[in-house]
């Protein structure tokens, strides 16, 4: 089976990239990081009237549907642009609540608001990590815990992440939303959603330290010629492209089986999906050590945009399932029938 987008997908990636390279997104990941939100809220609200976030609300909501290799190709760009803010959590935040129905009127308070843009929402469940990330930022954080699902103000003592972008929080619950099995199953749908994000968003992020990796090595030279000319430079990036490229059609073939799952619980797209987890993490890892050896010096600078995505391929790598709990998942699957 072949996963190639169509013509519309590839466009709508096109699109949202010209979109974002217009930004200036290296500026608004820096002020994030220094806790001024602003303009990272101002490229959030422009993705949101592109229709991102419609992508994981019902069309009842204001959205268009869960429509996952959308959502994929969405974040993408995502990563490759490095786009600050719980964007993942904000989308997984509306699958669960979607999964839950309106209890207590949740849905129809938040999804329309998350499809418009007009909600920035942290989602963290304990099963998967005791961190909600950019918390103290976004307007509300779900947590769940178990089988229950609980509000939290954002507030609770800080982690250092690799990614000073990337603020983690280790936050107390609040009231009680919503309890029993629903939940749990309602976030296992979540948390898969999480992790085929955060797969794209490291894709993204790869293809973007290679992209910039080659430009590099065809300008500086050494010994009168460029280093993009020595077999060692080519190999070591004909290595990342080659992971980069075996990635990308995992993490679509995992969108095609979530979206063929989407409206029952249980199906078998987790399997897929960790697979692309491990592949594109690793990928965008192998990427990032690529970029800061082959620029020298440089890449070891912070004032470099390069660093950007260099710290963020290493926290997206474990971001939503490390690549021993991905594994762990593949190999515990049962085997395909016949």
């Amino acid at each position: 089976m072949r996963f190639l987008l169509d013509a519309e997908q590839a466009e709508f990636g096109r699109t949202l990239g010209r979109m974002l390279a217009a930004a200036d997104t290296p500026a608004a990941v820096r002020a994030w990081g220094t806790g001024d939100s602003g303009p990272g809220r101002a490229v959030w609200r422009r993705l949101a009237g592109a229709g991102v976030f419609g992508l994981a609300v019902p069309e009842k909501h204001g959205g268009a549907g869960f429509l996952p290799v959308e959502l994929a190709v969405s974040f993408v760009e995502w990563g490759r642009h490095a786009v600050p803010g719980p964007a993942v959590e904000t989308a997984a935040a509306a699958v669960l609540l979607e999964r839950l129905g309106d209890t207590d009127g949740l849905a129809g308070t938040w999804l329309p608001a998350i499809a418009a843009g007009d909600a920035m929402v942290s989602y963290a469940d304990r099963g998967h990590g005791p961190y909600a990330l950019d918390a103290a930022t976004a307007d509300v954080t779900f947590l769940v815990d178990g089988d229950t699902l609980r509000a939290s103000d954002g507030r609770g003592p800080v982690q250092p992440s690799v990614d000073p972008a990337r603020r983690l929080i280790r936050c107390a619950g609040g009231a009680v939303l919503a309890s029993g099995p629903a939940v749990r199953a309602a976030a296992a749908r979540a948390g898969d959603t999480a992790r085929l994000l955060t797969a794209a968003q490291a894709l993204g992020a790869g293809r973007r330290l290679l992209d910039d990796t080659v430009a590099h090595v065809k300008q500086r030279t050494q010994f009168g010629v460029a280093v993009g000319s020595f077999q060692a430079v080519k190999h070591r990036l004909a290595d990342v492209l080659l992971a980069l490229e075996f990635a990308e059609p995992l993490l679509y073939g995992a969108a095609v089986e979530l979206a063929g799952g989407a409206g029952t619980a249980g199906t078998g797209a987790g399997t897929g999906i960790a697979m692309a987890k491990v592949a594109a993490g690793e990928a965008a890892y192998a990427a990032a050590r690529a970029a800061l050896q082959l620029h020298g010096a440089l890449g070891y600078t912070d004032e470099l945009d390069l660093s950007l995505w260099i710290r963020k391929a290493r926290a997206l790598r474990d971001a939503w399932g490390t690549p021993a709990e991905c594994r762990a998942r593949v190999l515990s699957a049962p085997a395909p029938a016949g």
